[in-house]
């Protein structure tokens, strides 16, 4: 074949093409990488200026719209998050990064079906379950200042009040406001139960029990309130202690705390009221701890020893730390 003047000209052209074309390629290639490093240096704003002179691709577009949500312009970002990738991971990133912008925005009617969504699809991912953490904190705390708004002199208001000086370990004062709750409300269910517990917290057994007894008398099937009582009498040695524990059971077969409990006490069904507990909770520390001292009791060495394995392994602290949402949300998540 002989090649013309012509030939070499077309020749020349396409080389020149294919350099420019393979130039051109390295050039978006280094922005993307570019933008993805300073995304993942927390430089969110030149991350969003990096990749938006890129050409559109998955991978950018879920680092741009991210980037986007964190420098304040959700609006730009939330087509992008909306999409469906195939990708999980880039799925995962781009559904935390869209709750995360619908937090902030107050579209809790979007943002709550939208987290149980990801927690279905990544039951334990650490990014999914903080933006979710967060999402029904704030929806809690909206839901409280309408409370408040709306019905200052309720009931709720001071049994809600208890509740949050009981998480915040203050039970004298919890206990105050359910005191008010129940002057306001003497039939509500729950209030004297609340406020035995807040008198238990004190030390305050015998004022303690005759409120889970009245809570008892105005709901005879409260589980929970037979379990106080039950560990009353347990703490005071009283024999009636296993008649409340087992009471509990009969109200809530499943209830695990008290198969533990009872089994202290009754040495001969220990055996056979933990193993149902440990079937029930497998993680449940003290169900594991009980059996395996059962076992042991029993010369049952082999199942002993196979109970400390499990507890070993339960009380082994978890490996690696907590991902920072912000500055590694782009890193594969660990199995």
């Amino acid at each position: 074949m002989n090649w013309t003047e012509d030939d070499e000209v077309d020749s020349a052209d396409w080389i020149w093409c294919w350099m420019t074309l393979a130039i051109s390629l390295l050039i978006v290639a280094q922005a993307l990488e570019d933008g993805i490093a300073q995304f993942r240096r927390g430089e969110f704003e030149s991350a969003r200026k990096s990749l938006s002179t890129v050409q559109p691709s998955p991978l950018r577009d879920v680092f741009l719209a991210i980037s986007e949500v964190n420098t304040g312009h959700c609006a730009d970002a939330e087509p992008k998050l909306r999409v469906r990738y195939e990708v999980p991971e880039l799925r995962r990133l781009a559904g935390s990064a869209l709750l995360q912008c619908l937090t902030l925005l107050g579209r809790m009617e979007e943002a709550l079906p939208l987290a149980e969504k990801l927690g279905r699809e990544f039951p334990r991912d650490p990014d999914v379950l903080y933006q979710s953490a967060r999402l029904h904190m704030q929806a809690f705390n909206d839901t409280v200042a309408r409370l408040f708004e709306h019905a200052p002199a309720s009931y709720r208001v001071n049994q809600l009040s208890g509740e949050i000086l009981d998480v915040q370990a203050r039970p004298a004062e919890a206990a105050q406001e359910y005191r008010k709750a129940i002057a306001k409300n003497p039939a509500a269910i729950n209030l004297h139960y609340r406020l035995g517990r807040a008198l238990l917290v004190t030390g305050q057994f015998d004022e303690a029990r005759r409120e889970f007894e009245t809570e008892l008398k105005r709901n005879p099937e409260d589980a929970l309130a037979e379990f106080q009582i039950a560990q009353i009498d347990a703490a005071q040695q009283k024999p009636t202690a296993a008649e409340h524990y087992e009471r509990a059971l009969q109200l809530r077969p499943g209830f695990v705390e008290a198969m533990v409990a009872l089994a202290r006490l009754r040495p001969a069904s220990a055996i056979e009221l933990l193993e149902e507990a440990v079937k029930l909770a497998p993680a449940h520390e003290s169900a594991r701890y009980g059996l395996m001292v059962a076992y042991r009791n029993a010369g049952r060495l082999a199942d002993a020893q196979t109970q400390k394995a499990e507890l070993d392994r339960l009380r082994k602290p978890p490996e690696g730390e907590f991902t920072e949402f912000l500055k590694r949300l782009g890193e594969p998540s660990k199995p």
